[in-house]
């Protein structure tokens, strides 16, 4: 077993601290990484809190993976020792199902297996993420990232980027659509960027006035403060497509009377409450609402080749290890543009 060096969740109260644990030996189809960066994803904050249920505690968060390879097994053909490589949400998938055949291993019909907080295959402890040194991977669920880049700012892709450029790419989102993006966080500043990109009309729905700034300077064409029902009147029956971060509750009512006729939501948070929606408001539009996911290997491959063709790339906050609950603190207060990222050297620095 591989000695390694993590900051993890004990609990579901007390604060993230140094742990020790193994991972897994290199196989003949594994690829084992040295971390240097790793995204903070709100996940990570409700996983570690154990407010989704089913924490296996200790919890090592992270799936915002960017590495150098230190080692390969026998049998890898798709990478070498020295490259840049980064791992997403998943780690391993049953490979047989029809989705998993597809290439949309996120809907695996077994379950996928998470970066961290799944079972381990083969294993009788559950898989640690990258709140740590190095992590132990299947070469078939490992990205290849380009190192002319910010490395620091590529991490985040990972999810927060994928789980963007998904379904704007499912749906076909391009030139002379009118996508609105609700939420303005790591994944709504991605989604911004993705959009414009891909040659949309990209308008950023807002409860802040004070956010629209922010918004064009990531590449939004317009602003609509949602509180100002003059102001949503003149988007009434107005885009193509909703592309909806929130994790809070909202009015998914007020939300799809803002799309034109077979216009269609995509639902990206989670809400801890099922929300309100009449019928009404989609029938008579023939509206749809939609959820996407991440997206599969292949799919999160072409993402980061697109990312770095565009020069587009997660805005961030470099932090150190130690910084780790104050940062899940002002993540939960808003306070962070628009994504935490560890530098994983300081972990060498902390007593575990």
């Amino acid at each position: 077993m591989i000695e390694t060096k993590g900051y993890a969740a004990f609990d579901p109260n007390s604060p993230l601290a140094p742990y020790n644990f193994e991972r897994r030996e290199v196989g003949p189809h594994d690829v084992l990484i040295e971390i240097l960066f790793c995204g903070v994803c709100h996940s990570d904050l409700h996983t570690a809190k154990g407010e989704w249920g089913g924490a296996m505690y200790p919890v090592v968060p992270g799936h915002e993976i960017v590495g150098r390879i230190v080692k390969v097994g026998d049998h890898v053909s798709k990478f070498a020792v020295g490259e840049m490589a980064g791992v997403g949400c998943m780690v391993d998938s049953c490979q047989s199902c029809p989705s998993c055949q597809d290439g949309v291993e996120q809907y695996c019909e077994q379950g996928f297996t998470g970066t961290y907080n799944s079972p381990e295959p083969g294993l009788d402890t559950p898989t640690y993420g990258g709140y740590s040194n190095h992590i132990v991977v299947k070469e078939n669920f490992v990205l290849k990232i380009r190192e002319d880049q910010d490395l620091a700012r590529v991490a985040p892709l990972l999810c927060a980027g994928i789980t963007t450029y998904s379904p704007l790419r499912h749906w076909g989102v391009g030139e002379g659509h009118k996508v609105a993006v609700v939420g303005l966080g790591g994944l709504g500043h991605m989604a911004v960027k993705l959009a414009a990109s891909m040659g949309a009309e990209v308008t950023v729905l807002s409860t802040s006035p004070n956010k629209e700034a922010d918004a064009q300077a990531l590449g939004a064409h317009k602003f609509v403060v949602t509180k100002d029902p003059e102001a949503l009147k003149q988007v009434s029956g107005y885009f193509d497509f909703i592309i909806n971060t929130v994790s809070a509750k909202v009015s998914l009512d007020m939300y799809a009377s803002l799309l034109r006729r077979d216009g269609t939501m995509i639902l990206l948070g989670v809400p801890p409450e099922a929300p309100e929606l009449h019928a009404g408001t989609l029938i008579f539009g023939r509206r749809s609402i939609a959820g996407s996911l991440i997206g599969g290997i292949a799919e999160t491959q072409e993402m980061l080749d697109y990312c770095a063709e565009h020069n587009i790339l997660s805005d961030i906050e470099v932090i150190n290890i130690n910084q780790i609950n104050t940062a899940y603190d002002r993540m939960l207060a808003g306070d962070v543009k628009y994504r935490f990222v560890i530098d994983m050297a300081s972990l060498e620095n902390t007593n575990v």
